[in-house]
């Protein structure tokens, strides 16, 4: 229990302090640039976890498992995650880390439109409070960041896709969490350095420098600043916040399983804030306060959901594990009777 406590703690403060690592490196590092880096670190720290995983269980990682990986990482690490640090650059930390935190209330639509998974009352609940949070902390009627939000809200939306895709995967393909995370690491990463080397070539790079929403996108560097002046930042972002964090976080899950897990983005949205606001002195609005509020409220109603719904499957085991027992010994008595009948 103490193992599980720390995990949790850890991964919570890893997740929570990500945008405000990301926040502090823009100005060094172009968006995909520090994409890319992070997500190549922290697939490598995960590695060996993942290795050790798919030989505990004397499995091997074929064609078709290659071929998941890909697919999810596309969604994960470009399309998501490239969402998710123009958020961060054109947003405030704190905002974007609370949007992001709504991921699994669309996972929990995509799961039911997807698997065809059944919505329990809470889980209802649950995504009703967080889009009203949602709709509070945007405030319609006093926008000063759309596109930033708007981005925000998108790479959540985009990763909560990515969670159930990767989760029909694993179930599929009968692969652990982190497996399937690492190797989504790795995959996205060489899907996203063969894109940076495409805006290297001439022709594609003028036409970007062109178009003005896609002229950072032109000549997208790979080493640039990765020196000793800012090693510890990338360490952190790099090591720390994306490999560490997810590492605890599953960690976490096989001590003490998805529920407990889940708990460190249902802190996320509260803790981050304060944060942002500790380290890199962002403000929180009163609509704001309001907004995480409401959204921890929706996580909380998630949590209790989950932890019902795991009850309630884990009685109906053993109430199939009571039946079936029975019966077994039933019919062995049959057989036995049948055989001491047959002898006579």
């Amino acid at each position: 229990m103490k193992k599980t406590i720390i995990y949790i703690i850890l991964s919570t403060i890893m997740f929570s302090s990500m945008e405000i690592a990301l926040k502090m490196a823009n100005g060094a590092f172009n968006p995909i640039q520090l994409n890319l880096i992070r997500f190549c670190i922290g697939g490598i720290v995960l590695l060996p976890i993942a290795r050790q995983a798919l030989k505990s269980g004397s499995r091997r990682l074929t064609l078709a498992d290659w071929g998941l990986f890909f697919i999810t990482g596309f969604v994960c690490v470009i399309v998501s995650m490239t969402l998710y640090e123009l958020a961060i650059m054109n947003d405030e930390a704190s905002t974007v880390a609370v949007l992001f935190s709504c991921n699994p209330v669309f996972a929990l639509i995509f799961s039911y439109l997807m698997l065809h998974e059944r919505l329990g009352r809470a889980n209802l609940i649950a995504v009703v409070v967080s889009i009203v949070g949602l709709v509070v902390i945007v405030n319609p009627a006093h926008l000063t960041n759309l596109f930033g939000m708007m981005l925000a809200v998108l790479s959540a939306l985009t990763f909560g896709f990515y969670s159930i895709v990767s989760r029909y995967g694993s179930l599929k393909r009968h692969l652990s969490g982190t497996v399937m995370t690492c190797y989504t690491f790795i995959a996205g990463t060489i899907e996203l350095f063969l894109l940076v080397l495409l805006t290297h070539v001439s022709s594609i790079a003028n036409w970007m420098s062109t178009v003005s929403g896609l002229r950072e996108f032109a000549n997208i560097p790979v080493l640039k600043n990765v020196s000793l002046h800012y090693f510890w930042l990338l360490f952190f972002i790099g090591v720390c916040v994306t490999g560490g964090g997810f590492a605890f976080y599953f960690l976490a899950m096989e001590t003490a399983g998805v529920s407990a897990a889940s708990l460190v983005f249902f802190i996320k949205p509260a803790l981050a804030p304060v944060l942002a606001m500790a380290v890199l002195g962002e403000k929180i609005s009163l609509t704001t306060t309001v907004g995480i509020v409401i959204i921890v409220l929706g996580s909380i109603i998630t949590f209790m959901g989950n932890r019902v719904k795991t009850k309630e499957s884990q009685l109906a085991t053993r109430e199939a594990k009571s039946i079936t027992i029975p019966s077994s010994g039933l019919q062995s008595r049959q057989i036995k009777h049948g055989k001491n009948q047959v002898h006579n």
